[in-house]
């Protein structure tokens, strides 16, 4: 049975001021080793990322060099450019180091402009992170696409692709070939965003699919993986991915109750028998004994372990959430290899709303991985509107150090 313990929390990244939260996770760089690079960014507004910052370390994380702006707004003349990182992997197959980040331009500088507008960008390293080969917008190869009409059904100006949060983190395929979980607003027949469950957004899932062609990567994407907008009304958010025992993949997704209270709040799963081409039809993701669970609209992941169970991530509550809350506990759990489903002996509260926080407190937004010389989980986390939530989003980034048994 699942044995985790919080054996250490300590700050990462302190907030640099009242109101200011910070977001982020640290990535291995080189297939061996322990060089790390860390990105964290700045917020003190909703779904807008006012500034980030890189660091290095070469001693897996025991000291770090100085932080280096990256630019997330810049001056462009159709608006305001913005942009928001979505964290590194490192490609097991080929060494080389990725990093992807949604990009795009604002006419007024709202961050709901983006369900038109956002793009992906990647870039590639082949020397653990120090320099960059390629750095350039995800485009789906052929002559038809572009960097406006840049996937197919995406044209922006209409509606875009994103990622929109760290739990959504790449896998590398046995032949080589990188996935990486993705969300796009639908559009409707004029090519023009569409939102038909009436929440605050509305996207659907689908995986980009890159083959390597020298340090470059060409772009395929998977079917659009599509929701019910009368049992999710902002459809289908944030999927993260894993291998099965059986070589299928296994994606989890956010769904919403953000318009309609009375539906039962659910993480939705469906599964590809094809290397992540086609899906399965969506469905509430329940435990391994068939029963569904109540979870809030908010982001989880996947984590493959290194001795080959599959790990999850996320908030489960006891009611049935309204929206996005209560974004508490935070759970960890293990995933039967078979069933793709989450074992329900498994689930362990790895952290909750503490006395004194306020009810709308924020455990999401969290970035987890395995500590390659302890075989530890490090789990980055914010703790958003613990205190007065008209204070902002003040909180620092988290660092907790957690005993995977």
């Amino acid at each position: 049975m699942l044995q985790a313990t919080v054996t250490d929390r300590a700050v990462f990244v302190p907030s640099p001021g009242a109101g200011i939260g910070v977001m982020g996770g640290s990535y291995y760089t080189e297939k061996t080793g322990g060089r790390l690079i860390s990105i964290h960014s700045l917020t003190s507004r909703s779904d807008t990322v006012d500034a980030a910052f890189v660091r290095a370390s070469e001693d897996n994380g025991r000291t770090w060099g100085d932080a280096i702006p990256w630019a997330m707004k810049f001056a462009h003349a159709e608006g305001t450019g913005r942009r928001h990182p979505r964290g590194g992997y490192v490609d097991p197959a080929s060494g080389r180091y990725i990093s992807v980040w949604t990009e795009g331009v604002l006419p007024g500088d709202e961050p709901l402009e983006g369900m038109r507008n956002w793009t992906l960008h990647y870039s590639v390293s082949v020397d653990g992170g120090r320099t960059q080969t390629v750095n350039e917008q995800i485009i789906h190869e052929g002559p038809a696409y572009d960097a406006v009409h840049h996937l197919p059904g995406v044209r922006k100006g209409g509606n875009c692709v994103m990622i929109g949060d760290l739990g959504q983190r790449p896998l590398t395929r046995s032949d080589g070939v990188l996935l990486i979980p993705v969300q796009s607003s639908p559009a409707d027949a004029d090519g023009n965003y569409t939102n038909p469950g009436a929440g605050f957004t509305y996207t659907d899932c689908l995986l980009l699919m890159g083959r390597w062609h020298g340090d470059h990567l060409r772009w395929t994407c998977s079917q659009r993986i599509v929701g019910e907008p009368a049992r999710t009304t902002r459809g289908l958010i944030e999927p993260t991915i894993a291998e099965l025992g059986d070589g299928s993949i296994l994606m989890v997704m956010r769904g919403s109750n953000d318009a309609a209270h009375d539906l039962p709040g659910h993480k939705w799963m469906a599964q590809s028998h094809d290397g992540g081409r086609t899906w399965t039809t969506p469905a509430p993701w329940t435990y391994d004994d068939g029963a569904a669970f109540h979870s809030p609209s908010a982001c989880s992941q996947l984590l493959p372990w290194s001795d080959g169970r599959l790990l999850w991530m996320g908030n489960i509550t006891p009611q049935n959430p309204r929206g996005n809350r209560p974004r508490y506990p935070l759970v960890l759990g293990e995933v039967d290899l078979t069933s793709g489903r989450l074992r329900r002996d498994s689930v362990a509260v790895i952290d909750d709303r503490h006395e004194g926080e306020h009810e709308l407190l924020t455990l999401s937004n969290f970035y987890a991985r395995e500590d390659r010389e302890t075989g530890d989980l490090l789990l980055h986390l914010p703790r958003f509107f613990a205190g007065d939530p008209e204070a902002g989003f003040g909180s620092d980034l988290s660092l907790l150090r957690i005993a995977v048994r």
